[in-house]
């Protein structure tokens, strides 16, 4: 699925593979990472991770948007497969230097309201996460359905009619804050990098690489 939505952005803004170095390929926690980044021209940076573990039995896509040039929202977007369980969640975060119309993303969650709904628990990030976000989970037999989702909200979020940013310092600096609250308070994947790579290679990681934003 990740390929998919490389190349629904693709379709828009132009991609350049970047060197990621060491990073290319991480063992952390029992899980394999395989890490790709692009610059997409006129959009911002997209990181790619794929990971795999458990034999085989789990596998989970990441892919994340730091736009840079034009002010939408930071887009998260993770696909977990687990023992014949589908979890999509897909968040967004409060980044841009003036309101952005969510409308389309919006209208796109509400054709899915048949998928059962996530729970995605407490975060210190919620102030910034918005509602368009998304937090669902399936069985297989309804990953097709996971997969239009997925595809249709990631193209809605492409079409918003966001300004392209004339103040790239505002606009970095806003971006650069989520990343550092999340090396600063934690999260899931945030907590096992920390603790496999420790909080410099994990700085550095996430700063450079996953969200370019340093």
């Amino acid at each position: 699925m990740v390929n998919t939505l490389l190349a629904l952005i693709k379709e828009k803004y132009p991609l350049t593979e970047l060197n990621v170095g060491d990073a290319a390929r991480l063992k952390v926690n029992g899980m394999t990472f395989a890490v790709s980044a692009y610059s997409a021209e006129g959009l911002g940076h997209i990181s790619v991770m794929r990971a795999t573990g458990i034999f085989g039995l789990m596998r989970m896509d990441t892919l994340m948007i730091t736009p840079r040039d034009i002010d939408l929202p930071l887009y998260s977007y993770d696909r977990i497969y687990a023992m014949g369980n589908d979890t999509l969640i897909t968040e967004l975060y409060a980044t841009c230097i003036e309101k952005c119309d969510m409308s389309g993303l919006e209208r796109v969650k509400d054709c899915y309201t048949h998928l059962e709904e996530r729970d995605p628990g407490e975060h210190w990030y919620d102030a910034i996460k918005l509602g368009e976000s998304i937090s669902k989970k399936a069985k297989k037999a309804q990953s097709a359905d996971m997969d239009k989702l997925a595809k249709e909200h990631l193209a809605a979020y492409l079409a918003a009619p966001a300004k392209v940013v004339t103040d790239t310092e505002a606009k970095g600096k806003l971006c650069a804050s989520y990343v550092d609250g999340l090396l600063e308070n934690g999260g899931p994947s945030t907590d096992v990098f920390k603790k496999k790579l420790g909080e410099e290679k994990t700085a550095k990681l996430f700063r450079e690489i996953l969200f370019k934003t340093k």
